[in-house]
């Protein structure tokens, strides 16, 4: 059965919102730790990953819908980015590597689903 809203049938979106819970969790334990800034901004750039898929599905255009893809996959780059810097500094316990994996899988079917568009 279909969704009411078309981002919630692709599987970019279901996937980023999967990943999406697991960096929620991740950003509580910084959070925890007293490092507010780096919880907000990597809760912020975990959103912007699903949001800009759901906003660009609802273009008229497909070239349009493809630059929202492109704004996506900047959010997946600049997540991994913290990650790949908060585990280095603070030696975290979560999955990361196992994240990063996913966030790369992601991004290259964001590109592949991309092309289709142009």
């Amino acid at each position: 059965m279909d969704s009411p809203f078309r981002f919630q049938n692709l599987e970019i979106w279901q996937r980023s919102a999967a990943a999406s819970m697991e960096l929620f969790a991740l950003a509580d334990q910084i959070e925890s730790m007293k490092h507010f800034r780096w919880a907000e901004q990597l809760r912020s750039a975990v959103l912007s990953i699903t949001n800009n898929i759901a906003e660009g599905s609802g273009s008229y255009s497909k070239p349009e819908f493809a630059q929202f893809l492109n704004y996506s996959r900047r959010s997946i780059f600049e997540t991994a980015s913290m990650l790949i810097i908060l585990e280095k500094e603070f030696h975290l316990s979560a999955p990361l590597p196992a994240l990063l994996q996913e966030l790369d899988e992601i991004s290259r079917m964001i590109t592949a689903f991309r092309k289709t568009l142009l």
